[in-house]
C-alpha cells in the first residue's frame, strides 16, 4: 500500500500530462536535426520517459532501446529502462539495467536513489540502504528528501524504526511539504503507539489533500486504537463510500486492523 505513495520518490515522475503528446511530437522533430550520438540518445531517453509516464510501455521500451543502441554508455537510458522493467514485474532485467546505469555513471545520485528504492521494494533492504546512502553522500544531489524518505521506508522494512525516524526527520526538514513524508511519519507514529502524534499528522495531511484509501485506512486504525468509535465509524463509512473496491476496504471488511 505504502509503495504506491512512495512512487513519488523516484527521480522520474509517473504523473499523466495532456501536454505529453505535443512534447513527444516536438522531440521527434528535433531528433532529425541532432547529429551527435549523446544528444540523440538523450532525446530518445526523454521520449521513452514520456511514453512511460503515459503507460505506453511498448513504445517507451522501443525508444529506450534505440537510445542505448545509439550510445551504449548513456546511463539515464538504462536507468529509465530499469524502472520500466520494474513496472512490468521483471526484477532481474530491472537489476541488470540499474547495474549498467551505475557502471556508466557511478556518481549519479538519481540513479543510486532509484536503484536503492528498487532494492528495498524487492526486500533487499541492506543493499538498498547502501545505494540510498550513496545518493545522499553526493553534495550535488538536488532532491535528498526523496532518498531520505526511501531510506526510512527501507529501515522500516528492516525493523529499524529508530533509523527510520532519523531519516524521516531529515526528510521533513528538507521537504516538509511533501505529503508522502507526512504519511510516512503518521504511519511510523502509529506503529510506535504515539497515537496522538499520528492523529495530528493525519489531520494536517487531510487539510492539505483529498484523502485517498491509504490515508483513510490509516486514520481508521488510529481512531480505533484511540477508542474513538464515532470517528472510526465516520471514516469507515467514507472509505466504503469512496473506495469500495480498494484493498484497504477489503482489509476493513475482514477486520484486519494491524
Amino acid at each position: 500500500m505504502i509503495a504506491r505513495i512512495l512512487m513519488v520518490c523516484m527521480a522520474v515522475s509517473l504523473n499523466f500530462s495532456v501536454a505529453h503528446a505535443q512534447e513527444q511530437s516536438r522531440m521527434g522533430q528535433q531528433e532529425s536535426t541532432v547529429k551527435d550520438p549523446r544528444s540523440r540518445a538523450k532525446l530518445h531517453t526523454e521520449l521513452g520517459s514520456l511514453y512511460f509516464q503515459d503507460r505506453n510501455i511498448p513504445v517507451a521500451m522501443e525508444e529506450l532501446t534505440i537510445a542505448i543502441y545509439i550510445d551504449p554508455t548513456y546511463a539515464p537510458a538504462y536507468g529509465i529502462r530499469a524502472l520500466v522493467h520494474h513496472y512490468l514485474k521483471e526484477p532481474q532485467h530491472a537489476e541488470t539495467n540499474f547495474r549498467d546505469a551505475l557502471r556508466n555513471a557511478p556518481d549519479d545520485p538519481d540513479i543510486a536513489n532509484n536503484y536503492g528504492w528498487f532494492l528495498c521494494q524487492t526486500g533487499k533492504y541492506k543493499e538498498g540502504l547502501e545505494q540510498l546512502e550513496r545518493a545522499l553522500r553526493n553534495r550535488l544531489y538536488q532532491t535528498p528528501d526523496r532518498a531520505n524518505l526511501n531510506a526510512a521506508q527501507c529501515a522500516i522494512g528492516m525493523g529499524d524504526l529508530k533509523a527510520a525516524e532519523e531519516y524521516l526527520d531529515i526528510a521533513q526538514r528538507i521537504g516538509g511539504g511533501n505529503p508522502a513524508i507526512s504519511f510516512q511519519r503518521a504511519d511510523l507514529f502509529f506503529r510506535t503507539d504515539r497515537l496522538e502524534a499520528a492523529r495530528s499528522e493525519v489531520a494536517d495531511l487531510m487539510r492539505r489533500m483529498e484523502p485517498n484509501a491509504e490515508l483513510l485506512w490509516l486514520a481508521i486504525r488510529i481512531e480505533r486504537k484511540l477508542g474513538d468509535r464515532e470517528a472510526e465509524t465516520r471514516l469507515s463509512n467514507q472509505l466504503r463510500r469512496r473506495f469500495p473496491s480498494s484493498n484497504e476496504y477489503q482489509e476493513l471488511t475482514k477486520g484486519n486492523y494491524e
